[in-house]
């Protein structure tokens, strides 16, 4: 059977370096480019669900990743000013990992490093010529029997033209007070309506240290970040700590504006997520809110699945079984992060209220609780048909 021996990816981020680490495990020769000088990840704090767990512990390197992260049980929010509960969702007997989008790089670059994929830095992908990519300097990189596009929402290889959305959320990554009430157990939030959002998520520590995290968030108007800035820090913490007093211990030590970074989300999904001997996983094949906690999760899901066909398959077959095995699991989900993000992030006035009055009371109960644990846990359908989650 012709099985792939050289791949090349472009994008050294989670999706790419999950990728690499399950072909270079086979023995396949992996290079992988980034355009950074050396490999780093970009962002705070992120929730590997319990299916993506499932490919940690195929790749080995779930202890590690829950070494460093903080095992959370629930996730919970409530209306400010009435305290109407308008999030309530368990894990039940399961466990999402919350972490540092660091010490998550930094567990899978381990394992791809070890595994023998090659790192080439400094090098930015700008095209794909037919087995070759093409790079700023105009290099040609290859020949590979298969290249894969893991470079995120702004790819320049994808042919994704995502919706950006009207919000997005200031964020940060803080000491983890010893002042506080708040769990670290959980995923904290706190609502306005839909139009202003406050959380709190325990992300662990970072790679090297022991000294435990949070990521803190506030939504925010993407077309209202310059006014943002403008205002000042100090003004804004005024009025998150009115907004939400057990958010003070948190950001109170935040003293300048660009220690918070302006995430902007986009939503949008390939109708196919091949095209001729290039595949698209992670962000580049399908991006969407956070609401749902998904992202790193869809990432490690895609390149288990790609991997797994890769490792057994020519090439055009192997493509076939990667678009059959995610299809149905990204659909359901972008079409859920579609239905859902207006009820917690939007102008509207009537979805918080059927969020607060409708929906979350019925989300502890039967069949509603059940239901929701599975959504939460990345499972609702099966992730990955007709490929097996199992050890490399």
């Amino acid at each position: 059977m012709n099985i792939a021996k050289t791949i090349g990816i472009a994008g050294c981020g989670i999706g790419g370096l999950a990728l690499g680490a399950v072909l270079a495990a086979r023995g396949v020769r992996v290079q992988i480019f980034d355009q950074f000088a050396a490999p780093s990840p970009v962002g705070s704090g992120l929730v590997v669900q319990p299916v993506g767990l499932q490919v940690l512990s195929a790749l080995g390197v779930a202890e590690a990743a829950l070494a460093k992260g903080a095992r959370i049980s629930h996730m919970f929010g409530d209306e400010s000013g009435s305290g109407k509960v308008a999030l309530d969702v368990s894990y039940g007997t399961r466990f999402g990992l919350a972490i540092h989008r660091a010490s998550l790089f930094d567990v899978l670059l381990t394992i791809a490093l070890k595994n023998g994929c090659e790192l080439v830095p400094s090098t930015k992908i700008t095209a794909q010529e037919g087995a070759y990519f093409i790079s700023e300097n105009g290099q040609r990189l290859g020949p590979f029997e298969a290249l894969i596009d893991a470079s995120g929402a702004s790819s320049v290889l994808s042919p994704l033209r995502a919706k950006s959305l009207k919000y997005g959320a200031l964020w940060a990554s803080v000491n983890w007070p010893e002042s506080t009430s708040l769990p670290q157990t959980r995923l904290t939030q706190r609502y306005g309506k839909a139009s202003r959002m406050a959380g709190v998520l325990p992300i662990g520590s970072l790679p090297g240290e022991t000294t435990q995290k949070a990521a803190v968030f506030w939504s925010l108007r993407a077309a209202d970040f310059a006014e943002w800035q403008a205002r000042g820090v100090a003004a804004w913490q005024a009025e998150a700590c009115a907004f939400w007093p057990e958010f003070e211990p948190f950001i109170s030590g935040i003293t300048r504006a660009d220690a918070l970074t302006m995430a902007r989300y986009k939503h949008g999904t390939l109708g196919h997520k091949t095209a001729g001997n290039i595949a698209f996983i992670g962000d580049a094949a399908h991006c969407a809110s956070p609401q749902l906690g998904q992202g790193a999760n869809m990432a490690l899901l895609d390149a288990f699945a790609l991997g797994t066909a890769l490792l057994s398959r020519p090439v055009p077959q192997a493509f076939n079984a990667y678009e059959r095995a995610r299809g149905r699991h990204v659909l359901a989900y972008q079409m859920m992060s579609r239905v859902l993000t207006p009820l917690y992030q939007s102008d509207s006035t009537v979805l918080p209220w059927l969020r607060n009055h409708i929906l979350a009371p019925l989300s502890p109960h039967w069949p509603f609780a059940k239901v929701l644990t599975k959504v939460g846990a990345g499972d609702i359908i099966r992730p990955v048909r007709g490929l097996a989650l199992g050890p490399l």
